[in-house]
């Protein structure tokens, strides 16, 4: 008797199936589409560099110099400043100083992606946003910013998280810092 089985397996399978080692595997369908596509903030894990950046910039620092050249209605909307200062901020903390490379991640990272919010301005566009506000930027730039991780009271030290790092920081204000909360860091000392 002559029994011929029908069986729809691909080479790998056929592989596995006949040296005798049937394992099975997750399914791996990248054709297959999805019925709602992600946030791209959903695929950059909490509490990431990138998600500090953008509500730093977003929530913490003044922008004013930078908002206040954007007053003709004329022509194209340009890209939000707030964005690009997020944008060229978080390529800083990345490494990244070349407009093109900036650009680049725009459409390839998933964290710069986060930061821009699936914008993704060309080299040219980030260059001339870097040269028509290098003096607000450079402004900006100064006014570095730790987080603290637990409440600081007045003429307390505490720990902050300052560029990735864990630091000791010295409340010199009149209130308490609460945890997680932006503090300006007015000098460095033994750096």
């Amino acid at each position: 008797v002559r029994v011929i089985l029908n069986i729809s397996l691909d080479s790998q399978n056929v592989v596995w199936f006949l040296s005798g080692m049937a394992k099975t595997f997750k399914s791996w369908d990248v054709d297959q589409p999805m019925l709602l596509p992600p946030s791209v903030q959903e695929l950059v894990p909490a509490g990431h560099v990138a998600h500090f950046v953008r509500d730093l910039v977003r929530d913490s620092l003044d922008l004013s110099a930078i908002l206040k050249t954007y007053a003709e209605d004329r022509g194209f909307p340009p890209y939000d400043p707030t964005m690009m200062v997020a944008l060229l901020l978080y390529a800083y903390c990345q490494g990244l100083y070349a407009s093109r490379r900036i650009a680049k991640a725009c459409e390839e990272r998933v964290d710069v992606m986060a930061v821009t919010a699936r914008q993704s301005p060309d080299f040219r566009t980030i260059s001339d946003f870097r040269k028509r506000h290098l003096p607000a930027l450079s402004g900006l730039f100064t006014q570095v910013l730790a987080t603290a991780i637990d409440p600081i009271p007045p003429g307390a030290s505490g720990g902050v998280m300052l560029r990735g790092s864990r630091w000791t920081g010295r409340n010199q204000g009149p209130t308490t810092i609460p945890a997680g909360a932006a503090c300006r860091v007015e000098r460095r000392q033994g750096l």
